[in-house]
């Protein structure tokens, strides 16, 4: 993300991120991976930087985001979540990768290239995060919709997750946006990263609640709590 939408985003904001742990340059440990136990970790960063901050989460990085904003609203001004799932059960089926394949070689490289623990620890990481996709997340419509920080779905319509599921979750978040890009799968960023860019830093700089023309979902101008 640093290099596809971070140099967009950094003329208007100020990027920060860092490696989760077993990923990049931060070292493994024998616990298992879990998305409750990332979110803690994103928490820990987030308070390290004393402020309150957006969150841009795509794929596992969305569903953080997600816990995230449900536990800490107080941390959070506003959150994008790109090609994210709310539920394990949401995502199409797909093949993971496994070990023991030319597949599984050529990432275990790229793995080792900042891994502390090198290429050895490869099979263990892939293990882990496999586990993890097939257990996890396992938020509910319920939590969803206890979310109170404004949130922006994003997804290509070829994406990870059922467009149903992606629908349910925008739905579920009170005033929520929803953005489909077209022509796009999972690697929306990469395919289409100046549109993605320009549509994340309207929602991050636009004035809330929005106001529309033709209002069906969303309340009319002047009808907005408080006006």
């Amino acid at each position: 993300m640093l290099r596809t939408i971070g140099p967009g985003l950094a003329t208007t904001f100020r990027v920060g991120a860092f490696d989760r742990r077993g990923h990049g340059r931060t070292a493994d440990t024998p616990a298992p991976f879990s998305y409750e136990s990332m979110a803690n970790e994103t928490i820990a960063f987030i308070e390290s930087l004393d402020r309150r901050v957006h969150l841009v989460g795509h794929s596992d990085g969305g569903n953080i985001a997600l816990l995230v904003g449900q536990r800490r609203p107080d941390l959070v001004k506003r959150m994008v979540v790109v090609g994210a799932n709310y539920h394990h059960d949401g995502l199409m089926e797909f093949p993971l990768l496994q070990p023991d394949t030319p597949e599984f070689d050529e990432w275990a490289l790229k793995y080792a290239a900042h891994a502390p623990e090198g290429v050895a620890h490869a099979r263990e990481v892939l293990l882990k995060t496999n586990d993890m996709f097939l257990t996890g997340p396992t938020m509910t419509v319920q939590d969803l919709a206890a979310i109170e920080v404004p949130v922006l779905v994003m997804a290509g319509d070829d994406d990870v997750a059922m467009l149903s599921h992606t629908i349910t979750l925008f739905e579920s978040i009170p005033d929520a946006q929803l953005a489909i890009f077209p022509g796009a799968s999972h690697a929306v960023l990469k395919e289409r990263t100046k549109e993605s860019v320009r549509v994340i830093r309207r929602f991050l700089t636009q004035q809330l609640p929005v106001v529309t023309y033709s209002p069906i979902r969303r309340a009319p101008a002047g009808e907005f709590p408080g006006d």
